[in-house]
């Protein structure tokens, strides 16, 4: 898929995962768009990255479908055209079904797989038109479950086989969809600050550097489902 004059939505790009596949597509002539809850936290990152391209930071909320298609509008008024969305925006609360709360559920579920939804129903129209790809990040929670991942495991065991679906869905249109599944990432989820101690995990340019490999695929060839691993995890 050539970058020339092409745009690129990433929710949750303002941090993590999503502020990496944000660089690597500026780097590979995208025009990009990131999202956050926090319109400061967007515009922010926005500036970090200018130097790589044209960027902008937008306020938008995956939980809220309204607020996904103002953001779409916003995008489509200002480049005409959307090519690629990244649905990387996700939250993560653990602990046992015994403490769960049903607000942490109900955030969990409505950010990691309801928001994908909501992303994807704003931008098919446009995306469809482009012939464009759609990403979203899973997880290898998505597949293994683990003892306090009741919710996490739920939304991502769901984003997995919701993704596949669209996949099935929408190939005939001409977009393309993939799932990306990392294991552990050095990155600020739940407000963990990355150290020098996660050096071994996977680092966020490494998911960028596989979402532009993704777009250089020959479109023949659809990668859909990616398990994505650090190759020297510690021993235990």
């Amino acid at each position: 898929m050539s970058s020339e004059n092409k745009t690129a939505l990433v929710t949750g790009g303002s941090k993590g995962i999503g502020y990496g596949v944000a660089k690597t597509l500026l780097q590979m002539g995208y025009k990009v768009a990131v999202t956050s809850r926090s319109l400061s936290a967007a515009e922010k990152a926005a500036d970090k990255l200018s130097d790589y391209g044209e960027i902008i930071g937008l306020e938008a909320d995956v939980r809220n479908f309204e607020s996904q298609k103002k953001v779409v509008n916003e995008l489509l008024d200002k480049w005409k055209r959307l090519d690629v969305l990244v649905a990387n925006a996700g939250i993560g609360h653990f602990g046992s079904v015994e403490d769960l709360t049903t607000d942490q559920w109900k955030e969990t579920i409505d950010t990691n797989l309801t928001g994908v939804f909501y992303s994807i129903k704003a931008c098919v129209d446009a995306l469809k038109e482009s012939e464009g790809y759609i990403i979203t990040i899973s997880s290898l929670a998505g597949t293994n479950f683990f003892a306090g991942g009741a919710a996490y495991n739920a939304s991502k065991f769901g984003l997995t086989g919701f993704t596949q679906a669209v996949m099935l869905d929408l190939r005939d249109k001409g977009v393309k969809v993939s799932t990306i599944m990392p294991g552990s990432v050095a990155t600020y989820f739940n407000d963990n600050e990355p150290t020098e101690e996660d050096a071994w995990k996977i680092q966020i340019e490494d998911i960028g550097e596989l979402v532009g490999d993704l777009l250089k695929m020959n479109p023949r060839t659809l990668p859909s489902k990616i398990e994505v691993r650090p190759s020297q995890p510690p021993k235990k």
